[in-house]
Formats: C-alpha cells, structure tokens, sequence
C-alpha cells in the first residue's frame, strides 16, 4: 500500500506538507501543491480514512437530508455540496425525506447515531416539525432552502423566495400584463406567491384565491393538470407565474396541446433556472436561484465548525435572485 511517506519522498517534501495538502487545512504554495497532487496521482495513493478519523477524532463524514433528488434544484445542491466536501477530504452520507416527516425523523436520529461531524438540512417542509431534535444535536447543524420562517436558534442559509415572487411578478408587470394566474405548489411555495401578489398590487391588481391555482408537487405533469383546470374555469390569463420551472414547463406543454401560443397568447414565468428551462420551446423566462452559491456557504460554515470544534451560531442569511429574461414572456396582445 502506497504511505504518505511514498508520496513526501517522491514530491521532494515533508510528510506534513502531504497531510495539509491532502487535508486543506494549511496553506500551500500552488507550485508544492502541485508537486504533492502529481505525486498522488503517479503513486495512486489513497488516504486512510479510518486512520485519519482515529488520529483527528473525527468521521470525515457531512450528513446531509434533503427533500428530494429527483427536483433538479436539489440535484445541483447535492452536487456542489458533495464536491467542497471531496475537496476537504470529507465524504457525504445522503438521505432524503420524501415528503414523509415520520421518514425525516428517522434519517434525523440516524445521522445523529452514526456520529457524523456535521449535519446540514435541506428544505423546511418535512423537517420543519422536528427543530427540537436538530437545536438538541451536539454536532454543527447548518439550514439551507429553507422556505418557511427561519428559527432564530440555528444558522439558516437560504434565498429570498418572497423576493424570487417579486421578481417573477414585476417582469410581468413591467410588461403591462394585468390579468395574471399562479399556478403553485402549496403550501410550501406560499412565500413565493406573496412576492407575486406584492408585484402586482404595485399597479392595483389583486390576485385573488380563485386565481391561484395549487398542485401537491412541482412536477410538469402538475402544471400539465393545473391548466386543464385553469381552461375550464373560463380564466381569461394574459400570464402564468408558476411556483418552480417543473411546473411551468408542464403549463406550457398543456398550452401548446390547446392551441395556445406562448408568449403570443400567455405569457409564463417560472422560478429555479433549472437546465432544461433554456432548452424549453420556447426558452423559459425564470427567476434564478443562487443555489450553488448557497450550497457552497452552508458546508463551508459546516467545515470551519467543524475545524475550530465549535458549533455555527444562530443567524440568517438571505440570498438574492435575479430574473433571466428568455423567449417565453412578452407584452400582452389584444
């Protein structure tokens, strides 16, 4: 088995300036960092976990529950969490709830029994019932996308959703539409859709309940459904706000079977900026959600904690989105 000190002897340097490479604890020159990645990856060194973990107290490993991995919002989070983690040498145990809290409590109490280092939390819906649990935990415990009212007993980073309504709905504004249709995943986006109807109550038009159209999750085939609704209650929409970009690719699928043009005939705006709203026919215009940028802050605050042995304090940080403007969205006609 190739040792650290293969890899020291080979770079031409000490035992510890590999283990402060190999751990991203000390900072390296890049010429000698790049000497000590050379040497690893020549000799094909492999460092030993259990070893490291009895050495430093620790299990190099980040819990990590999320709602889901089949939403492309949470895909993209796991995704950059998982590689800061690998860029520290920590692996990532992953669970997701499911929309199941009895699921969530479990995972919850059985990351906490494997002795993780650090716990980070994505998504309030299923885990917002069992806060004692996470505030009791004597581990550091990071929020994130979280929706609902943050408590003030944890770290929470997260984005303002209440803003990413906003947003979606002054684009639409702006453009003169004044007959809008929210079709949404409640109550979990229910933030979202009070930044819609702020938006719109700027220029005096109220969305009422009845304009407000709920689907169980935020999938396409929900917006598809929603709009079936929407056409036979006789709503005369110049526009569609949709909750995330699933749903709204779904409503301008159901559109499009009806003989409706998008934008030329309703405009649609969703909220995530997943990938396949770029490549959507046409283009979807969306409220872009910062969620790289928020995965990267929550699991660096995890990895100071867990370096400097301390908990996260409390506190809330909120992230912006931005709107990004395509083809699916355009004044009003007629």
């Amino acid at each position: 088995m190739v040792t650290m000190d293969d890899v020291a002897r080979r770079a031409g340097v000490t035992k510890q300036t590999v283990s402060n490479v190999v751990r991203g604890r000390a900072v390296v020159s890049a010429e000698t960092k790049a000497k000590v990645d050379e040497a690893i990856a020549a000799l094909g060194y492999r460092p030993n976990l259990v070893a490291r973990g009895l050495a430093t107290g620790t299990t190099m490993s980040v819990g990590f529950i999320v709602p889901t991995i089949a939403n492309p919002f949470y895909s993209a989070v796991v995704e950059e969490v998982e590689t800061l983690l690998e860029e520290h040498g920590y692996h990532l145990l992953l669970v997701t709830t499911r929309g199941d809290r009895d699921r969530a409590k479990r995972h919850l109490t059985l990351l906490s029994s494997r002795s993780v280092d650090a716990l980070l939390v994505a998504g309030d819906r299923d885990l917002g019932a069992h806060l004692p649990l996470l505030e009791g935990l004597m581990l550091p415990v990071v929020l994130c996308a979280w929706e609902t009212r943050p408590p003030d007993t944890l770290p929470v980073i997260t984005v303002d959703y209440e803003k990413a309504g906003y947003l979606a709905g002054r684009h639409l504004r702006e453009l003169g539409h004044r007959r809008p249709v929210v079709v949404a995943e409640l109550p979990a986006h229910g933030t979202r859709v009070q930044g819609m109807r702020r938006a719109f109550a700027t220029v005096g038009v109220k969305i009422p309940d009845e304009s407000v159209y709920s689907v169980p999750e935020s999938t396409s085939e929900a917006g598809y459904a929603a709009v079936q609704r929407v056409l036979s209650s006789g709503e005369r929409a110049s526009c569609l706000l949709t909750s995330t970009d699933a749903i709204a690719l779904g409503v301008m699928e159901a559109l499009r079977h009806r003989g409706l043009r998008v934008p030329e005939d309703v405009s649609v705006v969703g909220i995530d900026d997943i990938p396949q709203a770029v490549h959507a026919h046409p283009p979807l215009t969306t409220v872009g959600l910062p969620k790289r940028r928020m995965a990267r802050d929550a699991t660096e605050l995890l990895l100071n904690a867990i370096r400097d042995k301390q908990p996260v304090s409390p506190g809330l940080s909120l992230l912006s989105p931005e709107i990004v403007v395509r083809a699916s969205s355009a004044p009003p006609t007629g």
